[in-house]
This record gives C-alpha cells, structure tokens and sequence, in this order.
C-alpha cells in the first residue's frame, strides 16, 4: 500500500532530486509514513521511480541534514522520531452550519468584491490570439540576466544586507538607480526621501487614496480611465468625478477645477493610449495652480513610445510641487514582480512611508536587491530597447491589420503603447464579441469596464499585443473582423 504514496509527477520543473525530496516530505507531514517508520531502500525507490539509485541516495542524504531521516547502519533510513513534535492532536470540529456564525453581511463596512472589475483569464498563454493588455511575451523576457542577478541577491553577502528587518526603509541602491537613472529619462529629478518604493502602481494609488481622502473629496478621473483607479478612489470617495477624453487626451476644463485631485495617465491614457499634447499638459498644471487641485500623475507606460520624441512627464514640468508621480517596473520587467515606485514631497513621502510601514513594512528586500543590481548593470536599458522595438514591429502590425480588415472601424490616435482601442460598428456589443472570440481561442477586452458612467458604449474594445507573437496578429484580427462583421 505505501509504495503507491511514491511517484513523480509527469511534468515538474524540479530536478529529479529535488522532487523525490519533495515526494518523500509531503509524504511524511501529510502524517502518511509514521514517525519510526523506514522507508523504501535507495535501490528499491530508484527501481520503482525508474531514476538512478544516485538520484535518491543524494535526496536522503538531504533529507537526513534536514532532520525528516536518520540513517541507521546496515538497516536502512528511517523517519526521524521527532520531526511531527509541536503539532497539535486535534480532530476536525463538528460542522454547526451557520447557525451560530457571524453576519458578515451586516459587519462589513467595504464589499470590494462587488465593484466591477477586469477579468483576465488565468490561462490566457493557451489561447491562440492572446490579445491581453499588460502581461509580459516570455520569450522576451531577460532570463539569463534576472537569474544572475537573482543569484547575486542571495549571495551571503547581499543576503546579511536585506535580511534584517529594515522597518520602513528601501534598498538604498534601489533608489539611487530610480533618482538617478530611471527617473531622469522622464526628466524627473528627486531627493532619495522623495521616493517610495510601492508594490506595484496600485499600491501607490491606494495609499494615495487613504492618506489624502475623504467621503467628500472630489476626485476627477478619465473617462474612459483605469477601472482599478476608479475602484480605489470610489472605496475612499463618493465624490468622483468622470473627466472627457478626445484625441488629444484629458480635456482640462471647468470638470477639473472643481476637483480637489485629478488622477490622469498622460504618456498614453488609460485605455484609449492617445498621448495629452504638451498644449494641455500646461494647461492642466495652470488651472491646478489656479483651482488648489493636486494632480496623480501615473506614467506608466512612458517606455513604449515610437513616434516622435517622447513628451515630458507632467511632473518634469510642474514647477508648484502639484503633481504626484506614480511609476511602475511591471510594464517592462513583470506584472508579477509587483513593484513599483512613487515620487512626491517630503511631507508626502515621509506620511506614506509611515503607512506603508503599517501595512507591509516594506516591499521584500530580496526583490529590492535583485532589481536594484538590474537597473545598476544596464540590463533594465537593454531590456527597454529590446522591449520598444518588439513592440514597434506588433504595433505596426496591428494598425496595418486593422486598416485592411476592419476599414470601417475607427482607431483614436496613438503613439505608442501596447495596445489599441477600437471603435466597432454602431450596434455591436463587445461583450458578445468578447464571448464568441473566446470560442475561438482569441482573448479580447470588451470596453464597457473602463467607464464610470453606468450606461456606457458598448462597441468599444481593447487589443493588447504585448504578450502575442507578430506573426499570429493578422490572423487573430482577421478572426475578429469575421466575427464583427457576424454580430452586426
């Protein structure tokens, strides 16, 4: 009967050593090998999980240095006696139903579940057409050299460096390489205690959110605009207030003044992409000044630009400290790595911090570390180069494959980013376009989930093409194009 706990999985990116420890482990925590008990001889194993006898001679002898074996000898190896001793012996309580349970429903004072949000699937690398916004092209992606810098931070060296809990505090090279190299490329310059380091924009957002509203602030958004920003500040704020977008971007009139924060992503808005003329940007940081109005600057896509020069950030041209800047690596390293960075006064800064440190403490230092040696050895410009011209080449392809298969749709203006926002024909409904093109294995996004009006248009969609490869992006819009062309 225990020979059929012993197994290896048909796919596993472990080495074959690594997983006959596993295998051995979860076998006696899941109490299935009593303490006392041997298990199977080296040969035996070996024979049944067809891997060399070596294999799991090196894989007991680790786990003797970790105390799950003993060896004993001319018998064999057994569990160690006291590897289960602080668990508690208990039974699983009897299930009461609700009877007794708290009513949630009455003690919750916030329901995030409820508002609306983007869903993405989980799986979306085994669509075919994968025209998903913000996720990473892994064959892009800088292995060799985020694993030597991965391999440096867990140096003993770099480990006696962040191991050691750093209360509030941030990689002190990490943020060097963001004032000084990062930063700048934005035309943004920042003292070290002007700089937080975030996991993620989002984070910034919500500490944003908490530290500078009320139920009554006034908060102006884009509209269209970035569901979770919308999210954030509606959990903080009744007040919101939906802000035009044309060709041309944010439209800085009278919506604005009466704001006490206008949240806005000017390199390329949020979803449209279009990029807010330098006339605007000016315009916008004048009638701050004028009407006491902080602005949240979230520039987080600034990389991806590929015609023209790019456009100074609103923070490289704030000259009153209006402007709150909200940056992220997720675009160009990963989403997963979740870190991001914010800039602001000292003042801002210095309370942020402060509940940050209440929240999380810190960001994990090891990341800090590993990021902070990426930035420092030129990988982070080599991968933003790399990035852009990918990215170029998809753009170009998704604008030409637009243009002969869907003429009859519009594009607002873009110069850059990584994806497109597309007006179908009056009468279609993208979320129905969104269910057909999955049948197909095509991820689009359905636009209705960017706007905060209740009642929004439904014949816009997003197509993102980080993460598709160039040579399906015809294809995939070719299929798309079929499919509109069906449901109107």
């Amino acid at each position: 009967m225990r020979e059929q706990l012993f197994h290896l999985p048909s796919e596993h990116g472990a080495s074959l050593q690594t997983q006959v420890r596993e295998m051995i482990v979860r076998a006696i925590l899941d109490g299935n090998i009593p303490p006392g008990s041997a298990v199977p001889s080296c040969r035996h194993l070996a024979r049944q999980l067809h891997v060399a006898r070596n294999t799991v001679v090196l894989a007991y002898q680790r786990l003797v240095d970790e105390g799950y074996l003993v060896a004993r000898e001319r018998s064999g190896y057994y569990v160690d006696e006291d590897i289960l001793l602080g668990r508690v012996e208990s039974e699983p309580a009897l299930d009461t139903g609700e009877m007794f349970a708290p009513a949630w429903e009455q003690r919750l004072k916030l329901s995030p579940s409820r508002q609306r949000n983007i869903v993405k699937p989980a799986d979306w690398q085994r669509y075919q057409y994968p025209f998903i916004y913000g996720q990473i092209d892994l064959p892009l992606f800088p292995l060799a050299e985020w694993r030597e810098c991965s391999r440096e931070a867990l140096s003993a060296h770099s480990v006696r460096r962040w191991a050691r809990d750093s209360f509030d505090s941030d990689d002190p090279e990490l943020i060097e390489q963001l004032r000084t190299r990062v930063l700048p490329r934005r035309g943004v310059w920042a003292g070290n205690d002007e700089i937080l380091i975030t996991l993620g924009a989002q984070h910034a957002l919500y500490l944003l959110s908490q530290l500078l509203m009320t139920s009554t602030t006034v908060v102006g958004i884009e509209e269209p605009g970035y569901t979770d920003a919308r999210n954030i500040f509606s959990a903080r704020s009744d007040q919101l207030r939906a802000l035009a977008v044309d060709g041309h971007g944010l439209i800085p009139g009278p919506m604005v003044d009466a704001c006490d924060y206008v949240y806005a992503t000017p390199s390329h808005q949020f979803p449209t992409t279009v990029t807010l003329s330098m006339e605007r940007r000016e315009q916008l940081l004048a009638r701050a000044v004028d009407a006491d109005t902080v602005i949240i600057e979230d520039d987080y896509e600034s990389e991806a630009n590929y015609v023209g020069s790019p456009t100074p950030s609103l923070k490289s041209l704030d000259l009153n400290s209006r402007v709150i800047y909200v940056g992220s690596l997720s675009k160009t390293l990963a989403p997963g790595l979740r870190l991001g960075y914010m800039v602001g006064s000292r003042e801002l800064i210095k309370e942020a911090r402060a509940l940050r440190r209440l929240m999380l403490r810190h960001p994990p230092a090891n990341n800090e570390r590993a990021v902070a040696l990426f930035l420092t050895r030129g990988h982070h410009d080599s991968l933003v180069r790399r990035l852009s011209h990918a990215y170029q080449e998809r753009w170009q392809s998704i604008g030409a494959a637009l243009a002969r298969h869907l003429p009859e749709s519009a594009r607002m203006p873009t110069f850059g980013g990584t994806a497109c926002w597309v007006r179908g024909p009056e009468g279609l409904d993208t979320r129905q376009l969104q269910q057909a093109a999955e049948q197909q294995s095509i991820l689009l996004e359905a636009g209705d989930i960017f706007y905060h009006d209740p009642n929004p248009p439904l014949n816009y969609f997003r197509l993102g093409f980080s993460s598709i490869p160039a040579e399906r992006i015809e294809p995939g819009i070719e299929k798309i194009a079929r499919l509109i062309h069906g449901l109107a």
